[in-house]
C-alpha cells in the first residue's frame, strides 16, 4: 500500500515537474517571438528615419521648380508630421501608409518639370529615396514574417491558453499602401 502510494505521488510529481518545464517553454518561446517583432519594428523605424530625414530636402528642391504645387508639397510635409509623431505600431503603420501616398503625388509632379527631373540634386535624391524604399520594403517584409510566427504561436492550441493568461495580443502587419498593392498601368 505504502509502495502504491509512492508511485502514485512519483508519477503526480513527474506530471507536475513535466507541465511546469512545458509551460516555461511555451512562455519563454512567445517571449522570444515578441521581441523578434520589436527589433524587426525597430528596423522598420530606422530605414523610416532614414526616409523621414529626405523627404525635407526632396521637397525644397520641388518647392524651386513647381512652386504652384503647394498643395501636394503640403500634404508631403503634413504627412511626414504626422508619421514622425505617432509611436503606437498600428499608427505608425496607417500614418507610414499616407506618407507613402504623398511622396508618390509629389514624385509624380516632377514628371511635369523637365528641369527638375533634369536636376543633379533631385535626382541624387530620388536615388537616395528608392534605396530606402527597398529597405522598409524589406524592413516590412521581416517584421511581417516575424508578427505572423507570433500571431500564429499565440493563437494555436495549446499556447494560445498561456498567451492568453500572460496577456500576449496579436500584432499588426505592416502592410503597403493600397497605392503600392495596385497593379500599375501600362500605356503605349
Amino acid at each position: 500500500m505504502a509502495l502504491a502510494l509512492l508511485i502514485v505521488i512519483g508519477v503526480i510529481v513527474l506530471i507536475v515537474v513535466v507541465l511546469a518545464l512545458w509551460l516555461m517553454g511555451a512562455y519563454n518561446g512567445l517571449v522570444t517571438l515578441r521581441q523578434l517583432v520589436r527589433n524587426a519594428f525597430a528596423q522598420i523605424d530606422v530605414q523610416l528615419k532614414r526616409r523621414h530625414d529626405l523627404i525635407p530636402n526632396l521637397v525644397n528642391t520641388v518647392k524651386g521648380y513647381a512652386a504652384h504645387e503647394k498643395g501636394t508639397l503640403e500634404a508631403v510635409i503634413n504627412a511626414r508630421a504626422k508619421a514622425t509623431s505617432v509611436t503606437l505600431p498600428a499608427d505608425k503603420i496607417k500614418a507610414e501608409g499616407e506618407l507613402s501616398s504623398a511622396l508618390g503625388r509629389l514624385l509624380a509632379v516632377s514628371e511635369s518639370y523637365p528641369d527638375l527631373k533634369a536636376n543633379q540634386n533631385f535626382l541624387s535624391l530620388q536615388t537616395e529615396l528608392a534605396q530606402t524604399e527597398e529597405r522598409v520594403a524589406l524592413s516590412r517584409e521581416t517584421y511581417n514574417d516575424a508578427v505572423t510566427r507570433y500571431n500564429t504561436r499565440i493563437q494555436v492550441f495549446p499556447t494560445m491558453f498561456i498567451a492568453g493568461m500572460f496577456g500576449f495580443r496579436e500584432e499588426p502587419l505592416f502592410e503597403a499602401p493600397s497605392e503600392e498593392r495596385a497593379a500599375p498601368t501600362v500605356q503605349f
